[in-house]
């Protein structure tokens, strides 16, 4: 069982003053198990690809090794000002803006200067901040190269890269953008290479060793895939059962932080409505929320102010909210690694937290390959009478109109529509472009 901190803290390390100083007012005193295994090696000049259960501190492992990668090796006396130092890559805005804000913590007193690029919102400001030059660049791929192309600045000068979530960039089609850039900078013994993921599957691997420099592989391994303080439970219910055992269970518990996700981004429209019928307010996070209105969201949600989030797989990974109390999976996912990824949105950083799926007719068949990827059987939950609760079953006029929903789209729950899979893959789509525009 992997615990939640080792024994080494963060003083053992030779790092400078003010990253010290910025690891002690972020609150940290000791390592995770990925921080401890990764950072000597990093820190030593060596290549890194780290796999660690998500909400181990993969993204303060590789900050700590970038910032004292540029305090302690100079950079070129030829190096403009438009020419990062380190690139950061991220599948998500979500995950490139969180991983922005802990960069700007640990390196509060580094006087290293952080640039933000990432699609659906402020391209002038952005493009006029690379213009003005960073130090350490924190992205996505799609917007990056947009600039990239357009001569905005150069790679020439790269000191260290870094991609986080390796795996979510095959996921989401990102790979050959990856290559691309990486090619674009010096060659991989000239440069700190760090690659960091949940998982580390062979083609994850292949890339490792095709753009890094003979890197050390650091797993850290646990006896589940998934959190040992995650109490998971699956219920089989019917389709129709599904709304009632929703409001049901979130009357019979504190729903002060819960995500709800599903498959489709039309499903999400149907819950949305239902929770706020029946006296939950929720919101929605898909693909296609504007960013601005995703950031409000997020944040209502972390100041405890919406206690309920809908969310397709645009939000399961990359978001470091704490307290997430419960996780409902109302479809199972059809990738067991999306399982792991959206159950990981709870008991995060040691906290404890539940994970509650059902399993209907339509998607009970993943339940069986997620079993096995997770590697035991999900514990099997019994819906009493008292569970099933009866929802108001008019949804209300002014949540709907607030939303933008047409009443005549809304339907009873369990009542069954055709077009599951383009609506799935019309989400798929969506989620590629929130991601990198």
């Amino acid at each position: 069982m992997t615990t939640h901190l080792t024994d080494i803290p963060f003083s053992s390390f030779d790092l400078s003053a003010a990253l010290q100083q910025g690891i002690e007012e972020a609150g940290f005193s000791y390592c995770t198990p990925i921080q401890a295994a990764a950072l000597p090696l990093a820190l030593a000049g060596k290549d890194v690809a780290g796999q660690a259960q998500t909400g181990t501190g993969k993204s303060a492992a590789f900050l700590l090794a970038v910032m004292h990668r540029l305090l302690t090796t100079p950079a070129s006396p030829k190096r403009r000002p438009n020419q990062p130092r380190a690139v950061i890559l991220a599948p998500t805005r979500e995950l490139a803006i969180q991983i922005h804000k802990d960069a700007e913590a640990l390196g509060k007193h580094t006087g290293l200067a952080l640039g933000l690029v990432y699609g659906g919102a402020g391209y002038d400001a952005q493009r006029a901040m690379l213009e003005n030059g960073v130090d350490i660049l924190i992205g996505t791929p799609g917007r990056i190269i947009d600039y990239y192309k357009q001569h905005v600045f150069d790679l020439k000068a790269v000191q260290v890269a870094v991609l986080d979530e390796a795996d979510r960039m095959f996921d989401l089609g990102f790979i050959k953008d990856i290559r691309f850039l990486l090619r674009q900078m010096p060659r991989p013994d000239k440069r700190l290479g760090m690659l960091f993921s949940a998982t580390l599957s062979l083609r994850v691997t292949e890339l490792a060793y095709e753009h890094m420099n003979n890197p050390e592989l650091v797993k850290i391994e646990s006896d589940k895939v998934t959190a040992n303080n995650v109490a998971q439970l699956v219920y089989h219910t019917a389709s129709e059962e599904k709304i009632p055992a929703l409001i049901g269970l979130l009357k019979h518990m504190d729903p002060k932080r819960t995500i709800v996700f599903v498959n489709t981004k039309r499903v999400a429209d149907q819950i949305w409505t239902w929770l706020e019928a029946n006296g939950f307010k929720s919101a929605i996070l898909s693909g296609d929320v504007p960013q601005n209105k995703r950031m409000s969201l997020l944040a209502q949600f972390q100041r405890g102010e919406l206690p309920v989030l809908v969310a397709t797989d645009v939000a399961a990974r990359g978001l470091h909210i704490p307290d997430v109390s419960h996780v409902f999976n109302f479809d199972l996912p059809q990738d067991p690694e999306d399982y792991v990824h959206r159950v990981g949105r709870t008991a995060r950083a040691g906290a404890s937290g539940d994970a509650i799926s059902f399993a209907c007719e339509e998607y009970a068949f993943s339940l069986p390959d997620i079993e096995q990827y997770i590697g035991h059987k999900i514990p099997v939950g019994r819906l009493s009478d008292e569970l099933l609760a009866t929802p108001v079953t008019r949804p209300c006029k002014d949540a709907a109109r607030r939303h933008h929903a047409p009443q005549a789209r809304q339907s009873a729950p369990g009542k069954k529509r055709r077009g599951k899979g383009r609506g799935a893959k019309q989400e798929q789509g969506a989620r590629r472009s929130a991601s990198t525009t």
